[in-house]
């Protein structure tokens, strides 16, 4: 039941709605399943190119997550034609184009509406080896979690908004939220992986308490090994904080101890919402 609504029971779906792991998974054959899923997003910085190129790589990662390859996708597009030219709308298409075309996938199509709020983003179709699945909730006692891509995008994003950010960090910023996930992924899927999510909106502890969802292991973290964008902790310390940090840090916030030692900005960074953010992979520690 989802939201009240009865989903039929079907033996093919592997990981459907009742999970809460970042695509759904359906089998068609012994040896291939679909992996299917959506994501858009409202503009994250001013240029239209690298945000069609952030929204493309944003909606390709759960596929990446899953241990699939991404093969065909279409375009999600809200629009306000009344606000923007259609150039503007090129532009970000062709940002999510060239990420397509970087790894093979076709795109079929799309749908787009006229809407008060500018969003994009993609549906998209893997696949992947019935028995290959990776799951977010699937860790292990003694397993070490690698993180891929440093985090504060929301603190950063924040302060773009605010006309404080410098152009080099912003730079920075983009470059990290429009770098795949799919050469992490490519590396992953060599090591005996057991379980794999991506950190978005909910941030990295977020993320981490879905890894936890349904065993009673505990996962602790290094503080000084979480890595930081440039700029985040000068940004923090000035109260350049997202609104969905709050939001994060109140749902976790039960469930995660913080030692006293650890400087503030770990004790924020871990709730910051994050928007094409890396790969969270728990594999064992050799």
């Amino acid at each position: 039941m989802m939201n009240g609504m009865i989903i039929p029971a079907d033996s093919n779906v592997l990981v459907g709605s009742r999970d809460k792991d970042d695509a759904g998974v359906y089998r068609i054959s012994d040896t291939v399943a679909l992996v299917q899923t959506l994501d858009f997003i409202t503009p994250i910085c001013d240029d239209p190119y690298d945000f069609g190129r952030i929204a493309a790589c944003n909606s390709l990662s759960d596929v990446y997550t899953m241990g699939g390859k991404p093969v065909t996708a279409m375009n999600i597009v809200a629009f306000p034609t009344q606000k923007f030219s259609l150039e503007i709308l090129g532009r970000i298409l062709e940002g999510g184009q060239s990420v397509m075309n970087e790894v093979g996938v076709q795109l079929l199509g799309g749908h787009s509406v006229d809407d008060p709020e500018l969003k994009y983003g993609l549906s998209v179709t893997g696949i992947v080896h019935p028995g290959k699945i990776l799951r977010n909730n699937s860790i292990k006692e003694g397993d070490a979690i690698l993180l891929t891509k440093a985090l504060g995008t929301g603190i950063i994003a924040t302060a773009i908004k605010a006309g404080m950010a410098e152009d080099a960090h912003a730079k920075e910023f983009i470059s990290s939220m429009s770098a795949l996930n799919k050469y992490p992924a490519d590396i992953m899927l060599k090591y005996n992986v057991n379980a794999c999510t991506d950190v978005t909106g909910f941030g990295l502890a977020g993320h981490l308490l879905e890894m936890m969802e349904g065993n009673d292991l505990s996962i602790e973290l290094d503080s000084a090994a979480i890595p930081l964008l440039p700029g985040v902790e000068e940004y923090a310390a000035t109260g350049l904080i997202p609104g969905g940090f709050y939001r994060n840090r109140k749902y976790v916030a039960d469930r995660c101890i913080i030692s006293g030692a650890v400087k503030d900005i770990i004790k924020d960074i871990i709730f910051d919402p994050q928007t094409s953010g890396g790969l969270l992979i728990s594999l064992p520690e050799k």
